[in-house]
C-alpha cells in the first residue's frame, strides 16, 4: 500500500513525462541542428528511437526507486504510534485507578 502510493505520487508528479519530453526534444533540436548531415527518415526514426529508449530507461528507474524503497522506517514509525497509543491507554486506565482509589480512601 506504502509503496503502491509512493510510485502513484511518483508517476502523478511528472517528473518522468518531463524527462521523456525534454530528451525528445534535445534530439529534436540535435536532427535540426544536423539537418544536412541525416536524411527525413534517419531523423525520424532517430527521434522516435531515442523517445523509445528514454520511456524505457524512465520506467527502469521508476522499478529501481520502487526496488530499492525501504520499509523499515515506516515500520519502526507504526510501532512507535502503536506502542505510544498503548502506553498512553494504559495511563489513562492507571489514572483513572488511582483516581477510584483515593476517592475510596476519603470515604
Amino acid at each position: 500500500m506504502i509503496v503502491e502510493r509512493f510510485s502513484q505520487n511518483v508517476v502523478n508528479s511528472g517528473i518522468f513525462k518531463l524527462y521523456i519530453a525534454t530528451g525528445f526534444f534535445a534530439t529534436l533540436i540535435f536532427f535540426v541542428i544536423n539537418a544536412d548531415l541525416f536524411t527525413p527518415l534517419e531523423m525520424l526514426f532517430g527521434i522516435i528511437g531515442v523517445t523509445v529508449v528514454l520511456k524505457g530507461v524512465s520506467n527502469m528507474m521508476l522499478s529501481l526507486i520502487i526496488l530499492l524503497f525501504n520499509l523499515d522506517n515506516k515500520r519502526k514509525e507504526l510501532d512507535f504510534k502503536y506502542n505510544s497509543e498503548k502506553i498512553d491507554a494504559m495511563l489513562a486506565e492507571l489514572s483513572i485507578q488511582d483516581a477510584a482509589n483515593l476517592g475510596e480512601n476519603k470515604e
